[in-house]
């Protein structure tokens, strides 16, 4: 029934249909008449809905066969889907369990090379394709319009300084390229300079320069124009360049003073041999641009001003001077003379020494006559002396050093060289050996050889190889001069080494007090000077950039060329490097010799002493200090002097004439002050307070201590003042026995002075004895014999 009822409904809704559709037409009996004519067109109807159900039903089962096809389809490719996935992921398993990327990326390696090649070699057609562009533009504004050349220029040479800094990033990448874009720039560079350069020669040829030009005249508009067009095509590169630029028009007016330069001094001529360099070559080069220097000035300064003025070369006198852009201009071929005297000098040591010097005389004359910096107003022309210098130093030093070696040692084995100079100074003064004064000035002139060198390294080379050097030389000449004298005079010495017939005869009289002066005096000498030349002004500057440069070292590395922080600082100073404001640059080498002259100083005091021992000895011996005279009281002055006192005051007369002559006054007086101290205390322990006197023999003890006191005072004005105590001394002694006007006697000092010593001490300050103490005094008093009776 479930079925059934649709169909029933759809029968009778048909039904329906079917009445009211005979309703509407046969409403009438004369409707039957066309009846035929009705079924006809109810046949048509049905046929036509027949036709539309068929079709109907024919897309009906074509839609339902595409959508089976479809499903079929979808199904199918779902399948497909799915066994692709499955295959993927098993060749993915295979893939990492394998090697195949790496072989698929060597696979394509090659071609991917390929392709970069063909992009590289389109991208370097492009470029050159550029290049060429740009130089083709640049050529067609020459002659007339060189700043407009300059445009293309400009942009040709920026493309080449780029490729310069790319190529250094990239591993020096496509070195042909880049070498080939530098030639092009350099090429066009040099063909614009050509041709407007040939320009201005053809206007000066015009006018026969220079001999048909006077200094005084002015140039003409053709000529200046010139001049301007090359000023316009280098100002660019005026303005970009980091070294000195020689300005093109000064180049080309030039050309003829330096083709006459070669034809003078550069020939087969009288004037071209080395000789003639210093005489002739440079003489006439520095006249040649003194002869043009108002010219150039007058007539073309005011065109660099106008060029340069306001631009970053405007404190530069190579552009904005005109003598000085001349300079410049002549300077290449100075060079090459130069380069060719060196070469000669490179065989010929002592012509080179002299050509460096007459190099360095022309760079003061051109700085000083011209004014010119060289391109650098800080810190000035650095001069043909450091060109040439930069590579011929260890040359031109090898010769200095041979030569001042030569010369050191041909002044240390002269005959004379160990005589004391005694016209070197005045009256006062230390007077140093002649070898001393010698070498002091051979070390001067090493310094005038390189005062002038611009580089720190090369002025401590000189300093430290050779002038250090031979002043250690020297000093170790000094250090062997006091050990020999050391081994010869002491005990010691003597007994192990042994003392020769001439050592010992050499060493008699003055000979030891003349040994050590030598040395004393030299020692002096060396540091007074070392001292000087300290405070002169290019040492003091040397030595504050050796502190500049140690402090920025840290001490690590190398303070100069072959020269390490240690090296420097063991030779020089200890305070190298420091924050010290004390130091200078001899401080190792003046504590060296002070050593030595501290040492020659004790020596000679010691020689002094025993000197006078050995001479004092007969007089110490003496027994006849006990003689007895006919009254109480002995007029001292009345006495003469000791007969073996003779050869002491002999002695003391030779050594204190001697000395005075060779040492200065305070240190005369200091080593006389402890050699007399010697003396004092000699005949204080083995005269005063060894020997028993009688009235008589004090005052004979008296008068011999005046006698020395008075030859002492006539050397060393208050030199007897060192001598005080014993005086004192004697003064106590001599009491008269028997005392006149209120005096003390001898009785009456004793009694006073073995009371205690307070009394002692009153009975001193009233004779006024003020070195003698209590105990002194009891033991001096215990000398005389009346005070023992």
């Amino acid at each position: 029934m479930a079925v059934d009822a649709p169909a029933h409904s759809y029968s009778a809704e048909l039904d329906i249909r079917l009445e009211d559709y005979l309703d509407d037409k046969l409403q009438s009996t004369t409707d039957f008449e066309s009846l035929d004519t009705l079924l006809a067109n109810v046949e048509v109807q049905r046929s036509q809905l027949q036709a539309q159900l068929d079709h109907a039903t024919r897309e009906l089962q074509d839609a339902r066969r595409a959508a089976e096809d479809r499903q079929g389809g979808i199904a199918r490719s779902i399948e497909d889907f799915m066994q692709l996935q499955e295959s993927i992921d098993a060749r993915l398993k295979i893939v990492a369990e394998s090697n195949a990327p790496e072989e698929a990326i060597r696979r394509l390696e090659r071609p991917m090379k390929q392709l970069h090649k063909v992009e590289l070699a389109y991208q370097y057609v492009s470029l050159l394709h550029d290049v060429e562009n740009l130089r083709l533009e640049a050529r067609s504004h020459l002659p007339q319009s060189p700043k407009a050349a300059l445009q293309p220029y400009s942009r040709l040479k920026k493309l080449s300084v780029r490729l310069r800094e790319l190529q250094a990033a990239a591993d020096e990448a496509a070195t042909h390229l880049v070498g080939y874009v530098d030639k092009i720039t350099q090429d066009l560079w040099d063909e614009m300079k050509n041709t407007m350069s040939k320009e201005l020669d053809n206007i000066l040829k015009k006018r026969n320069w220079p001999q048909g030009v006077d200094t005084d005249a002015e140039m003409d508009t053709e000529w200046l124009e010139s001049f301007e067009k090359l000023i316009d095509l280098q100002v660019p590169e005026v303005l970009y360049s980091e070294a000195v630029v020689t300005l093109l028009p000064f180049e080309v007016m030039a050309k003829p003073f330096a083709q006459w330069f070669r034809f003078q001094f550069m020939g087969n001529n009288a004037t071209s041999i080395p000789q003639s360099f210093g005489t002739f070559a440079i003489p006439q080069f520095l006249s040649l641009v003194d002869k043009w220097e108002g010219f150039f000035r007058d007539n073309l300064g005011c065109i660099l001003t106008s060029r340069f003025h306001d631009t970053k070369v405007r404190d530069l006198s190579v552009y904005m001077d005109p003598a000085c852009a001349l300079i410049t201009a002549l300077l290449p071929v100075m060079r090459e003379k130069i380069n060719a005297m060196v070469q000669h000098g490179l065989r010929n040591p002592q012509f080179l020494s002299s050509l460096i010097v007459q190099i360095m005389d022309l760079d003061d004359d051109i700085r000083s006559r011209f004014n010119y910096d060289g391109g650098d107003p800080d810190q000035g022309w650095a001069g043909l002396t450091s060109e040439v210098l930069e590579k011929h130093f260890d040359d031109w030093f090898k010769a200095e050093k041979d030569f001042a070696l030569e010369r050191y040692h041909a002044i240390v084995n002269a005959p004379d060289a160990r005589n004391i100079d005694y016209d070197y100074s005045g009256s006062g003064k230390m007077k140093p050996t002649l070898g001393a004064v010698r070498v002091t000035d051979l070390l001067k002139s090493v310094t005038s050889q390189y005062e002038r060198v611009r580089r720190l390294s090369h002025k401590l080379r000189f300093l430290i190889d050779i002038q250090l050097d031979i002043l250690d030389e020297y000093h170790g000449r000094f250090k062997d001069s006091l050990d020999a004298y050391y081994t010869i005079t002491s005990t010691l010495g003597r007994t192990l080494h042994g003392v020769t017939r001439e050592q010992a005869a050499a060493l008699e009289g003055t000979g030891a007090l003349e040994t050590l002066c030598k040395v004393l005096g030299s020692s002096d000498h060396i540091i007074a000077t070392l001292k000087d030349w300290s405070n002169e002004e290019f040492f003091v500057t040397m030595w504050e950039q050796l502190q500049t440069r140690a402090k920025r070292a840290d001490g690590q590395g190398n303070i100069a060329t072959g020269m390490s922080y240690d090296q420097v600082k063991d030779r020089t100073s200890a305070v190298v490097g420091s924050d010290s404001d004390g130091g200078i640059l001899f401080d190792e080498t003046i504590a060296a010799y002070a050593r030595r002259r501290k040492a020659a100083e004790e020596y000679l005091v010691t020689a002094l002493a025993d000197s006078h021992q050995k001479a004092f000895r007969p007089y110490m011996a003496k027994a006849q200090w006990t003689t007895i005279s006919d009254g109480t009281h002995v007029e001292t002055s009345q006495l003469s002097v000791t007969p073996e006192l003779d050869e002491p005051l002999t002695v003391l007369k030779r050594n204190l004439a001697f000395l005075a002559s060779a040492l200065s006054t305070a240190v005369y007086r200091r080593a006389w002050r402890e050699v007399l101290e010697k003396l004092q205390d000699m005949l204080w322990a083995n005269v005063l307070m060894t020997q028993s006197f009688t009235t008589l023999g004090a005052a004979q003890f008296g008068r011999d201590l005046d006698a020395i006191t008075s030859l002492i005072d006539r050397h060393i004005p208050d030199g007897s003042v060192t001598l005080s105590t014993l005086k004192d001394g004697l003064k106590l002694l001599n009491l008269p026995l028997e005392a006149d006007n209120g005096a003390i006697s001898l009785q009456q000092a004793s009694d006073r002075v073995f009371t205690d010593n307070t009394e002692a001490k009153k009975l001193l300050a009233e004779l006024g004895l003020e070195t003698l103490t209590p105990a002194n005094a009891r033991k001096i008093l215990q000398r005389r014999v009346e005070n023992s009776e």
